[in-house]
């Protein structure tokens, strides 16, 4: 039975991640640590809320003492590091925030890991599993081919630059101390929780409102799109069967242009309001409720600095090593996530029922 501390777990991929284990590993001790910022959410976690295996813990990753403590007196023996800043605008707005949780957050917790795991040997076997972004490998032309697990770093905002740090830091502490790490890189993750500044929920939000959809540049920026439930699986193949010191990429292997995703929620939300009376009452304000197209609703604003052109993910390692590959096509992930969203218990305490009222 695994002892698990999940860094940033009422967040939208750690509360995800927290579900998935509980399902697939009963008995397995879960402890979820999260900061509670803007992002984090114990509404995430209501479903595990209650389980005797499981326990939220109100703390910062910066905190050592506290990191330290809970490895300790609760033997944890695995740490699935999801706490991060994580939206780019922020991070250009403001990139203090990012530097201070992504890379000395994730120095203290691997200090904390190699204190309580190699010095005072509490358990026999270990592993740190650091989840990072395909972004720190940087921005692809339209004929070049997918990112592989040796392509060259080259950040190119405050915030994959801050996670390409902390990926150095991982791979460091394992290369000098021996501590027993893994990497994963993944794709744009969409899906159930996530917080509405993103764009899949923004885009949702807004249509329910009947507010413009914003989309930077001329729409034709491209991004691998991950189902957070995928995601899950595939950091779970990574720790029963990756190679200790090793990265894998984790891809939906669905690329697609940002103003076809919009279109595609345009139509999907439509659908959905088209079909019940009491969901077009709901959201009168919507375009499907005044009689028009949601469609009408896209405006071309000016591009953001430093946006990169295109992501792609080479999955193939991860494939063969971990005997993983994603399996929610885009179209059947886009269509169960706005059918969350627009089932989602209203609640004034989530950042998706604020966005609606914002």
């Amino acid at each position: 039975m695994a002892r698990l501390l999940i860094t940033g777990g009422a967040g939208f991929i750690g509360a995800n991640f927290v579900q998935h284990w509980l399902e697939q590993h009963p008995g397995d001790r879960l402890v979820a640590l999260d900061a509670l910022t803007y992002a984090g959410n114990l509404d995430n976690l209501r479903a595990a809320q209650g389980r005797e295996e499981f326990r939220f813990v109100h703390g910062s990753i910066g905190d050592s003492a506290l990191v330290e403590q809970l490895l300790c007196e609760e033997r944890l023996d695995t740490v699935v590091h999801f706490a991060a800043e994580s939206h780019v605008d922020r991070s250009i707005e403001g990139p203090d925030a990012f530097i201070e949780t992504n890379i000395l957050g994730t120095h203290t917790l691997l200090k904390a890991a190699r204190r309580m795991w190699l010095e005072e040997k509490t358990v026999p076997v270990h592993r740190f599993h650091h989840v990072s972004t395909d972004e720190v490998y940087g921005s692809l032309g339209p004929d070049d081919p997918a990112f592989t697990e040796s392509t060259p770093y080259a950040p190119n905002s405050p915030y994959s630059a801050s996670k390409a740090s902390s990926d150095h830091l991982v791979r460091a502490y394992h290369h000098t101390y021996g501590l027993a790490t893994t990497i994963s890189n993944c794709s744009n993750n969409y899906g159930p929780y996530q917080f509405a500044e993103k764009l899949i929920p923004l885009m949702i939000a807004q249509l329910l409102q009947g507010k413009s959809l914003p989309v930077y540049g001329d729409g034709l920026n491209v991004r691998d799109w991950l189902h957070v439930h995928d995601h899950c699986r595939g950091i779970e193949a990574i720790l029963r069967r990756g190679v200790v010191g090793e990265v894998y990429n984790i891809g939906g292997g669905t690329e697609c242009e940002n103003i076809r995703l919009v279109r595609m929620l345009c139509a999907l939300v439509d659908e959905h309001l088209r079909a019940t009376s009491a969901l077009r009452a709901r959201f009168p304000q919507s375009a499907v409720a005044r009689g028009e197209r949601s469609e009408q609703l896209i405006r071309f604003v000016t591009d953001r600095p430093g946006h990169d052109r295109r992501y792609a993910i080479d999955s193939r390692k991860i494939q063969r090593e971990c005997a993983f590959r994603s399996s929610i096509s885009l179209e059947a992930g886009l269509r169960s996530t706005v059918s969350w969203y627009i089932g989602r218990e209203e609640s004034s305490k989530t950042g998706w029922q604020r966005a609606l009222a914002g």
